[in-house]
């Protein structure tokens, strides 16, 4: 019987895809699942608030759009990043998000802490306009969002799904959800929701 051996290893190539498997499952669960059991990483921070029914709809439109493919929503720990956005991201604030927005390619600025930093009427003419802001701005126009209604009742049933996944939503503000996005567009909602970014952690500090 041949021995357990390096050279053996390396020249099975099923083996050794096997023991590289076994290595990287092992690796990773060593690293991941303490992590469910970290009240760092499954509680909210102090102050977050679930997103309300237009802020929910305004993430929608944030995802439809592509906006995380240019803006990140995670501030490193690193002093060049945190002079220059705020506070470092913690894994506290994005416990409601489902699925959560970290990661750190930036081809416009980190949003992680935008919220309260412009007024609405600066990211209406952001959106509508880009460089009417921004001059050096590379951002294309999204003009069809003050165009579109929101349809009231599509948000009902996103809340309820939200809550199945741990969101703390009760059933009065479930119910309450569609009057909330009458007479609103899509702008709007998106700038709610861009609003509210950070905020937990500012109003903590």
């Amino acid at each position: 019987m041949s021995k357990f051996t390096h050279d053996l290893i390396e020249r099975n190539v099923g083996l050794l895809l096997v023991l590289v498997i076994l290595t990287i499952s092992v690796g990773g669960l060593v690293e991941i699942v303490p992590l469910f059991f970290q009240k760092s990483t499954t509680q909210p921070v102090a102050g977050l608030k679930p997103y309300t029914a237009l802020q929910l709809t305004g993430r929608d439109i944030y995802l439809r759009e592509g906006c995380y493919g240019c803006h990140s929503q995670m501030i490193r720990p690193f002093r060049a990043e945190t002079e220059r956005y705020g506070h470092y991201s913690v894994a506290g604030e994005s416990v409601y998000d489902h699925p959560f927005q970290w990661g750190s390619k930036r081809t416009g600025p980190d949003l992680a802490r935008v919220g309260g930093r412009y007024s609405d009427n600066w990211h209406r003419d952001h959106l509508n306009d880009p460089r009417s802001v921004v001059v050096e701005s590379n951002m294309p126009a999204y003009p069809w969002l003050a165009k579109n209604p929101l349809d009231p009742k599509a948000v009902a049933p996103k809340m309820s799904a939200m809550k199945t996944l741990g969101v703390p939503y009760t059933d009065a503000e479930i119910q309450a959800s569609a009057a909330e996005l009458e007479n609103k567009t899509e702008l709007d909602a998106l700038i709610a929701y861009l609003q509210v970014l950070g905020t937990a952690i500012k109003n903590k500090n």
